[in-house]
């Protein structure tokens, strides 16, 4: 990694690849009450965000050990929105699938991230990324999450005062673990995202069912080829719900 280390203590390294972001813009009443209410939604122009994002995890090791051979690349989906709290810019993870038997039990109990376990297929064939998903929870019957994307522009940094600024440039995070579960705040670093706008086919209304919200075609689309991340350790917010 060739950015300055970060400020926080950190205590794993993950590789982030194949990104999309696909992004909707919503009203803030239609997500306030799954934020806890200690943390206020980030608008831009009025309006809150709510971003899907597929893409491979791997490279997982902890601090002062070798990479984890059982823990090895899987496929992950973050459902996510964007808050402030204490003057800083946040995200707010309202679920996170993902297919690693191990990960979501251990991630759920050590980070409290909102996990569900996932049947899911990931394939990278040239530039084009197919991604499929199914949580084991559902019926075997019930739509799955199904996406295939690719980009169509050249690279591009986010610049300051745009929406993909506003959007992307977020280090760090929020989330809880069920409903009623404690407030947890930690912070990852990874060089800024190398950007390209990208096309997608979509069919994510399964991810977003249990929020209320119906989403039609994304109003941005983006994707990254990836990054290689430094996480920190996560404590509880002070600014409990």
């Amino acid at each position: 990694m060739n950015t300055p280390m970060p400020a926080f203590r950190w205590i794993m390294k993950q590789t982030w690849e194949h990104f999309l972001f696909a992004h909707w813009p919503v009203p803030v009443e239609a997500i306030r009450s799954f934020v806890p209410e200690a943390l206020d939604i980030d608008t831009w122009d009025g309006q809150a965000w709510v971003g899907i994002l597929p893409f491979r995890l791997g490279g997982i090791r902890l601090k002062y050990m070798l990479s984890l051979p059982w823990m090895r690349s899987f496929p992950e989906i973050n459902v996510r929105t964007y808050i402030r709290s204490g003057g800083e810019s946040a995200i707010f993870f309202l679920s996170m699938d993902a297919s690693h038997p191990l990960l979501v039990p251990v991630a759920k109990q050590w980070y409290r991230l909102p996990y569900h376990q996932a049947k899911m297929r990931f394939r990278a064939d040239g530039r084009t990324i197919a991604v499929q998903s199914r949580r084991q929870s559902v019926s075997p019957t019930e739509e799955a999450f199904c996406a295939t994307y690719r980009p169509v522009s050249a690279p591009f940094a986010a610049r300051q005062g745009t929406i993909e600024y506003w959007l992307m440039e977020r280090y760090v995070y929020y989330c809880r673990c069920g409903r009623s579960g404690g407030l947890y705040r930690g912070e990852v670093h990874h060089a800024p995202w190398e950007l390209q706008t990208a096309e997608a086919d979509l069919s994510c209304h399964v991810l977003t069912r249990g929020l209320g919200l119906e989403l039609g075609t994304p109003a941005l689309l983006h994707y990254s080829r990836g990054t290689r991340a430094l996480i920190g350790p996560r404590s509880k917010a002070w600014n409990q719900p």
